[in-house]
C-alpha cells in the first residue's frame, strides 16, 4: 500500500546492490553482512516543496487525527510511508520539550544552550521514537501473514521498557535479555509490568546482544535492537522535531550520548534528509559523547592520527578525514554510572562514523566524576538529568572550555532518558555515596526539630538573615 505515491525500502548500507521490502524479516545484507538502511524515494518526496512539508508537519504537531499527532507519525511520509495507518502502534511519542538552559549555559560560558528532553515520553526514554516504528512494522507483518511469534531485544534498560510497552499495546509477545545486576530497578520493573518475558543473563550488554542475535536467526523471533534500521527511522525524527521547535532554524551543534551508536546515526539521517529536501540550508556539527569506561568510538578517533587532534587534548575532530574508514575496535566495557551506554561493541559504529563525517563531527568522553558533576550542575539550573545526559553535558563543558564550541553558538543537547528512572544515581550523588565520585555540588536534606526557630535558623544558615 503506497502513501500518496511515497515509498521506502531496505538497502545495503555498504553499497551492495541489495534491496528488500520493509515487511521482510531481514537485518543484514546477505552478500556482505553489512547492516541495512531505509532508503526513501526522494524524487517523490521532492514533489512537495519544503514549505509544504513544513506546513504539513506544523499542522500535525501534537494535534490532528490519530496517529498523526505523534512526533513520529506526524512525519509518516519520511518514516514508513507504505504502512497501513491501522497498524500504527503509538503512545503519542515525540513532541518532547526543548528547554533553554540559560543559567546552566552562563555557568559554562555559553549563551544559547537547549536541552531536548526525549525522556519526557511514554516509557521515559528516546527509545520510544524508534520502537513505535518497529512494533508497528511487526504488526503490519503479522497482518500480512508473516509468522512472527515474538519480538526480542538485548537491553541495558530503556530499550526493554519501550519494546515491552509497545508490544503490550499491540498484543505481541516480547522477550527481553538484560545483563543481571547492571540496570536500575526502575528500568527492570518496566518490562516486567508490561508483561514481557524478562531474562536476566550473567553477562554484560555485549553478551546479551550476541545471544539475541543468535536467537533471531530464526525468522519467527524478530530482532528489536538498533541494528534494525526501522528503529533509526523513528529516532531520526528527533532532529526534525528540534529544528521545528526552533522555528526551522538549525542549531550550530547537536550533542548526544553514544552507546550502541544508533542514535548518532539517526540524528545525522534526520538532518541530511531535511537538507536534501530543502527544509534547511545547512547542517549542524555533531558531537558524540561517550563514558570514559565504555569508549570504543572515542578510542577510534584518538587513534586517527595527529591531523584529527592538534594541540593538547583537544576535541577529536573529523576535519577532512575519511572517518568512515576508521575501525571501531570492540573493548570490554567497564562499569559506569551511565549504564545504558555501557557498551563495548556498538553494532551501529559504522553508521555513526558516516554521520560524524557528514556533520563534521567530534567525539569526546567523560569520566564518572565529570558526568556526575555535569548532571548535578544542570539540575541546579532546573533540569533533572539522567547520567547519560550527564555524559553529553560533560562533553559539552569540555568542548566549551577548549573553544571548540564557541560562546555564541547555539547548542542542542539531547537528553535521552528521564532522570526519575535513575533515582539511585541522584540520591547517591547528594548523599555522597557514589563509588569513586566526590560530590562537590551535593545538596543533602537537613534534619531539624519541628519548631519555628529551628526552621528559621536553617533558612538563615543557607540564605543569611533577612
Amino acid at each position: 500500500m503506497a502513501s500518496d505515491g511515497f515509498s521506502a525500502w531496505f538497502r545495503c548500507a555498504e553499497g551492495c546492490d541489495f534491496r528488500a521490502e520493509l515487511a521482510e524479516v531481514v537485518y543484514r545484507c546477505p552478500r556482505c553482512q553489512g547492516l541495512l538502511e531505509v532508503e526513501h524515494d526522494l524524487a517523490a518526496l521532492q514533489r512537495r516543496s519544503a514549505g509544504e512539508w513544513k506546513d504539513l508537519f506544523d499542522s500535525r504537531f501534537r494535534r490532528g487525527a490519530w496517529p498523526f499527532g505523534s512526533g513520529v507519525w506526524g512525519k509518516k511520509e519520511w518514516v514508513y510511508p507504505q504502512l497501513d495507518p491501522g497498524n500504527v502502534v503509538s503512545m503519542y511519542e515525540g513532541g518532547s520539550p526543548l528547554l533553554r538552559l540559560d543559567r546552566y549555559g552562563a555557568e559554562i560560558g555559553l549563551e544559547d544552550v537547549w536541552l531536548k528532553e526525549c525522556g519526557v515520553t511514554h516509557t521515559g526514554s528516546f527509545k520510544d521514537l524508534g520502537m513505535t516504528v518497529l512494533v508497528s512494522a511487526v504488526k503490519e507483518m503479522r497482518a500480512r501473514g508473516v509468522p512472527v511469534r515474538a519480538v526480542a531485544c538485548a537491553s541495558t534498560g530503556d530499550t526493554s521498557a519501550a519494546l515491552a510497552a509497545y508490544c503490550a499495546a499491540a498484543g505481541i509477545p516480547s522477550v527481553v535479555l538484560l545483563p543481571r545486576g547492571k540496570i536500575s530497578t526502575a528500568q527492570l520493573v518496566q518490562p516486567i509490568a508490561n508483561g514481557a518475558l524478562v531474562l536476566e543473563l550473567d553477562t554484560d550488554f555485549d553478551g546479551c546482544m550476541k545471544v539475541v542475535q543468535d536467537l533471531s536467526r530464526t525468522p519467527d523471533i524478530y530482532l528489536a535492537n538498533s541494528m534494525n534500521s526501522l528503529r533509526i527511522e523513528g529516532q531520526k525524527t528527533l532532529s526534525v522535531e528540534a529544528v521545528q521547535q526552533l522555528d526551522w532554524q538549525v542549531p550550530d551543534w547537536v550533542v548526544i550520548p553514544g552507546g550502541n551508536l544508533g542514535n548518532a546515526s539517526a540524528v545525522g539521517r534526520g538532518f541530511l534528509m531535511m537538507k536534501e529536501l530543502g527544509l534547511v540550508e545547512r547542517l549542524p556539527r555533531l558531537a558524540v559523547a561517550q563514558a570514559e569506561n565504555a569508549n570504543p568510538l572515542y578510542r577510534a578517533f584518538a587513534a586517527g592520527g595527529p591531523a584529527a587532534h592538534p594541540g593538547p587534548r583537544p576535541a577529536i575532530s573529523a576535519g577532512r578525514r575519511r572517518l568512515s574508514e576508521l575501525v571501531v575496535e570492540p573493548i570490554p566495557a567497564r562499569q559506569t554510572l551511565a549504564s545504558a551506554i555501557q557498551i563495548g561493541a556498538p553494532v551501529s559504529a559504522r553508521r555513526a562514523l558516516r554521520a560524524l563525517e557528514a556533520l563534521d563531527g567530534v567525539v569526546e568522553q567523560a569520566s564518572e566524576q565529570e558526568l556526575a558533576d555535569a548532571a548535578a550542575r544542570a539540575d541546579r539550573a532546573g533540569a533533572f538529568t539522567c547520567p547519560h545526559t550527564g555524559v553529553a553535558l560533560a562533553a559539552l563543558e569540555k568542548l566549551a572550555r577548549r573553544g571548540v564550541v564557541k560562546r555564541k553558538e547555539r547548542v542542542v543537547v539531547v537528553s535521552t532518558a528521564h532522570g526519575l528512572k535513575f533515582s539511585d544515581f541522584k540520591v547517591g550523588y547528594h548523599d555522597g555515596t557514589l563509588p569513586g565520585v566526590a560530590s562537590p555540588l551535593r545538596n543533602p536534606s537537613v534534619r531539624v526539630p519541628a519548631t519555628l526557630g529551628a526552621v528559621q535558623d536553617a533558612i538563615a544558615a543557607r540564605l543569611g538573615r533577612g
